[in-house]
C-alpha cells in the first residue's frame, strides 16, 4: 500500500495520502437506463463519496469532465496540478462502450502524467471509497 512520509530533522510526519477522483459530469451521464436519477442525484452521490474519503483520512480532489471536448484538456490541468497517490476512474467513464476512446485517452494521460500513482476503478459512485482503499491507506 503507498503512503508518504514527510521527514525533516530529525521527525518524521505523515501527509494524508492524496487522491484525484476523475468522472464524468452528471450533466452529460446518460440516464435513460436510470430514470429514477437525476444529473443532481448522481452529483450529491459523488460528493457524499468524496467526503467520504476525506472523512476517511485522504486528501481528494475531484475532476469531473465532460464526453470529450475538453474531457483531455481539464484531466491534463488537474494531473499536472499536483502529484496524487492514487487516480480513481469512474464506471461513467468506461461504460458504455461508445465511451472506450474517451475511457483509454483518460487512462492514458494518467499513466503519463501520474505514473506513481495507483489506479483504481469504482462500480457506481457509492463504492469510491472501497476502491481507493484497496490501493492506498490512510
Amino acid at each position: 500500500m503507498l503512503g508518504r512520509n514527510s521527514s525533516g530533522p530529525g521527525t518524521a510526519t505523515k501527509t494524508k495520502p492524496s487522491v484525484l477522483a476523475i468522472g464524468l459530469d452528471p450533466t452529460f451521464v446518460d440516464l435513460s437506463v436510470m430514470p429514477q436519477f437525476t444529473p443532481e442525484l448522481v452529483r450529491s452521490y459523488l460528493d457524499a463519496q468524496i467526503d467520504g474519503l476525506r472523512t476517511l483520512g485522504y486528501d481528494v480532489d475531484s475532476c469531473l469532465i465532460d464526453l470529450g471536448d475538453t474531457a483531455e484538456a481539464v484531466t491534463a490541468a488537474a494531473l499536472n496540478a499536483r502529484r496524487y497517490d492514487c487516480v480513481v476512474i469512474g464506471a461513467g467513464l468506461r461504460e458504455p462502450p461508445e465511451r472506450l476512446l474517451l475511457f483509454e485517452t483518460i487512462l492514458n494521460l494518467v499513466h503519463r502524467l501520474a505514473p506513481d500513482a495507483a489506479i483504481c476503478f469504482n462500480t457506481r459512485p457509492a463504492d469510491t471509497a472501497a476502491a481507493v482503499q484497496r490501493w492506498v491507506k490512510p
